[in-house]
């Protein structure tokens, strides 16, 4: 057990400890919007089933198969065509947020749909289809942070301290 000679001391420990929690928890946040962000990219060509409150990806119009071919892209590979809108999504972290999207404009019609064309979202999918291992990741950053250690998050192949396996 750790003793302290004076509440000042105390509350020194507690900041520093606060302090390393709140590091942890950001690289927690940081590990967990990389894991979406790629798990995004690879959804990107490739029909998607529903998930949560999101809806399965609606085949291509026969029109749109037929302008792809026309201009020499790949069929039967949604939202893909030159992998410009693919290669635009990414993520930024801040102390306690994490904020994944796309820089491409036409992410936000595909992610919600418009008067004459399906939702296909992306974003949202990739966190639903993550969400036990962000939990995992930003749990395991929280204790790590606030109790010590480097814990090995099971079935993941992630440290806290280290980069992805």
């Amino acid at each position: 057990m750790k003793e302290f000679d004076s509440l000042g001391a105390l509350a020194q420990h507690l900041v520093s400890e606060t302090v390393g929690g709140l590091s942890q928890i950001k690289h927690g946040l940081e590990l967990s919007a990389e894991l979406i962000e790629k798990t995004a990219n690879e959804e990107i060509g490739e029909y998607q089933d529903a998930v949560a409150m999101f809806p399965a990806w609606a085949p291509l119009a026969a029109s749109t198969e037929a302008d792809k071919a026309r201009k020499g892209y790949p069929p039967n590979s949604p939202l893909l065509r030159t992998g410009d809108m693919r290669d635009s999504i990414q993520h930024e972290v801040g102390e306690w947020e994490a904020t994944i999207g796309a820089t491409d404009p036409k992410m936000v019609f595909h992610e919600f749909g418009t008067q004459k064309m399906p939702p296909r979202p992306v974003i949202g999918p990739a966190l639903y289809r993550n969400i036990e291992q962000v939990q995992k990741l930003i749990g395991n950053a929280a204790v790590a942070g606030f109790v010590g250690g480097d814990p090995i998050h099971p079935g993941l192949g992630y440290t806290i301290e280290g980069s992805p396996d």
